[in-house]
Formats: structure tokens, sequence, C-alpha cells
């Protein structure tokens, strides 16, 4: 029996939970371009962001749909369809590429989320979520492999994710405890600083992160946005393609931040 968009979706919904999660945008289908409800998704693409050059890289490898992490429909955004928002989705419907994406309920999976890859991938060993009492926690915190310096885990983090993050210094200790939230989690500082821990992990920074670390005496490390983000969505295809023997092609579009 052929797969369809609607079997692939509530697939990826039963395994992800998306109505646990009050997000910034609709998860699971955001641009429906099957021909009939009965079309076949043969084949998809992955990647982390649904920009131009990843549709354009979807056509040319004439995928059905396109799975990413950040799609359309940003809470506060404006709501009409013009500029790049008209042409993404204009190169979409015209190739018959239906668009799907999960954003927080991506983050949060515990063994599939995009914490959980970037846990297995630094070899940290989580205790549990940023947020206690949350069911589905969109953080973690745990140990390091062995106790770093700063420095040894910003050489790590060059190693693993090829790109050299920005290192906050909050002062001469080591670190063995750490706490991480992928993405634009620069924020949730304070809740790393709660639990104790000795550095805090995301991808972006902000002007006032770096006076609350230096402050308060926990180190913070920017690794950025999509090198943070990169691991979720492969791992989700991996399995989709386990479940359904869907064909599949992870294409990272790089950005810098």
């Amino acid at each position: 029996m052929a797969l369809t968009l609607k079997d692939m979706v509530a697939l990826l919904d039963q395994e992800l939970q998306p109505g646990q999660f009050k997000d910034y945008c609709p998860n699971g289908i955001q641009v429906d371009a099957s021909v009939s409800p009965d079309a076949p998704i043969k084949k998809i693409v992955t990647g982390v962001t649904a920009c131009q050059a990843l549709i354009d890289k979807a056509i040319e490898l004439k995928a059905d749909a396109l799975l990413v992490h950040h799609g359309y429909f940003w809470r506060g955004e404006e709501s009409v369809i013009t500029g790049i928002k008209r042409r993404r989705i204009e190169s979409l419907l015209a190739n018959n590429i239906s668009l799907v994406a999960y954003h927080l309920p991506l983050d949060a999976h515990p063994v599939m989320g995009n914490n959980a890859e970037l846990a297995r991938l630094m070899d940290w060993t989580s205790a549990g979520g940023m947020e206690p009492g949350a069911k589905l926690p969109v953080g973690n915190w745990g140990t390091t492999r062995s106790e770093l310096s700063l420095a040894s885990l910003g050489q790590e983090i060059t190693d693993k994710l090829g790109r050299k993050p920005l290192l906050i210094s909050g002062g001469n200790h080591a670190i063995k405890t750490i706490a991480w939230c992928t993405g634009a989690a620069q924020n949730m500082i304070d809740k790393a600083l709660a639990l104790g821990v000795d550095a805090f992990v995301s991808g972006e920074i902000s002007e006032s992160t770096v006076h609350f670390a230096r402050e308060n005496g926990i180190h913070y490390i920017s690794a950025g946005h999509h090198a943070t983000e990169r691991y979720g969505v492969q791992a989700l295809a991996r399995w989709l393609h386990d479940e359904t023997s869907i064909e599949h092609t992870f294409v990272d579009i790089d950005s810098p931040v």
C-alpha cells in the first residue's frame, strides 16, 4: 500500500506528539502540494530550514515532500503571502512538493530530538530536562565524558560540529556538569544557572547573555543555531525510513548563525 502524505504525517505526529507543545508555528503539514489525497510519497528531502536553496535542491532530486525543522507561518510574522514566502510556496506547489515541519517537538524528542542528538554526538550523559516537571522538556542537563576546560570543550565542539563556537567565560572553573538547548535558547541560561551546572550550551547569543554568564559564574558556549540543529531531522528521517522504507536525502544548506 502506497504511503500518502496523510499517512506519513500521522506516523510523525504519533511519534513526536506535537499536541503536547505550545509552539511558535504549526507542526505537521504546512503546504500540501499532493496532486490527490492518494498520491504516494516515495522520496523526501530533509533539511534544517525550508529556504529557497533547499527547495531548489528538492526539486532537482524530484522529492515528493520536504521535511524540515524550520518551516513557515511563524507567530508574529506578516500573514500575507508575498516576497520570499510567495516564491518559496510557489516553487513547492509548482513542483508538487509538500512541506512538513516540526519545531519544538523535534527539539524535545528524547531519542531523535535535536538535544538528544547533540548529546549523542558530544558524548554527554543526560540527567534530565532543564524544565523541572515538564513531560517533554526542550533542553537537557547532565555531565560531560570527562572534566574539561572551557577551551577544551570549545575545541571538541569545533571538531564535532565543524563550526568554531563563541566561548564566554564565567570564571576559571572546569566543566563537568553541563546544560544544553539547541537553537536560539540563550535566554534559558537562567534555568541552567538554577540547576547549578558549570556551563550552558546553545546555538545563538544575545548581548545580555555575556554579562549574565560573567556575573553569575557560568560558562556560556554559543555553538551555532544551524550547527546544533542539523541532527534531529536526520535521525527522524532514518526512523521514518525504518518504519516505511521511504527514500530520504539530507541536504545541508549551511548558515553561519
